[in-house]
């Protein structure tokens, strides 16, 4: 889901991603020479940052969503309210998916993440942020048959050459052992950014844009399939994912998220 407007891209990461295509014993020298020629900055400080983009300072920012929160949308609660109590969120608005997980609120880390992860080349933060969604969709991660990324029409995916949330999912796959299928939904229809939309004018948006390729109905029906996005907002885009795939037969759809809007009132009922 689109998170804000698209930042330029730097020359660091377009020369690491352009060397990335390259292997072997060349592969390792071009990378020792550009972590001396181009340090790794910190994406939220700009700090010299050695490892995952990410320095011991802006990490200990992120706010991790973890238990009390609503079973059915993972929203964190003030205080814990006892088992399967649901958030208002939910009774008001029931979503077509069983359950969502986040990994962390998206505050200001955790946008500036996402937003070099999907305009500025930054796939090596991938890892990072995938291992921290793999933690916290574990209990979605366990007995699921398929992790099925959130995709992008097909223009929007010639322009940014790839899916960020396509690079998440490789990496819960990796941890999880769940099997990714980035080719059975579609997205065929492109769609306006959701960014100033009411809830309504964002359903209304997505509605239609997503369908399961013929040839891939096979993957779905039965199946417990996981959508894998980078941020969670209204959860109009993910609705209208859900929808499609349990159209075409799924026995259930969960959300797996790297970031997601909290309401700071929040309160079960």
């Amino acid at each position: 889901m689109d998170a804000g407007a698209s930042p330029p891209r730097t020359t660091a990461s377009r020369l690491r991603r352009a060397f990335g295509a390259v292997g072997g014993a060349w592969l390792q020298t071009t990378r020792l020479v550009l972590d001396i020629a181009l340090p790794t900055l910190c994406v939220a400080c700009r700090e010299p940052v050695d490892g995952e983009g990410v320095c011991a300072e802006c990490w200990a920012k992120l706010s991790f969503i973890a238990p009390p929160y609503c079973p059915r949308l993972g929203i964190p609660f003030v205080y814990d309210p006892g088992p399967e109590l649901l958030s208002m969120e939910a009774i008001a608005h029931p979503p077509a998916y069983q359950r969502a997980r986040a990994a962390v609120r998206y505050d200001d880390v955790a946008r500036t993440l996402v937003h070099a992860l999907k305009y500025q080349d930054r796939t090596d933060l991938a890892p990072a942020m995938g291992r921290w969604m793999a933690r916290a969709g574990k209990e979605l991660l366990d007995g699921a048959d398929l992790l099925v990324p959130v995709p992008l029409h097909w223009r929007r995916g010639w322009s940014r050459r790839y899916n960020q949330s396509g690079a998440l999912a490789k990496v819960i796959s990796r941890r999880s052992g769940v099997r990714m299928a980035s080719e059975t939904l579609r997205r065929v229809r492109a769609t306006e950014q959701q960014i100033g939309l009411s809830r309504p004018q964002r359903a209304s948006n997505v509605q239609g844009a997503f369908r399961i390729a013929d040839e891939r109905k096979s993957d779905v029906e039965g199946r417990r399939i996981i959508l894998v996005d980078d941020v969670l907002t209204s959860g109009a885009t993910v609705d209208g994912c859900a929808r499609a795939l349990l159209r075409a037969g799924a026995a259930q759809v969960d959300v797996l998220v790297f970031a997601r809007v909290v309401d700071h009132h929040r309160a079960p009922i």
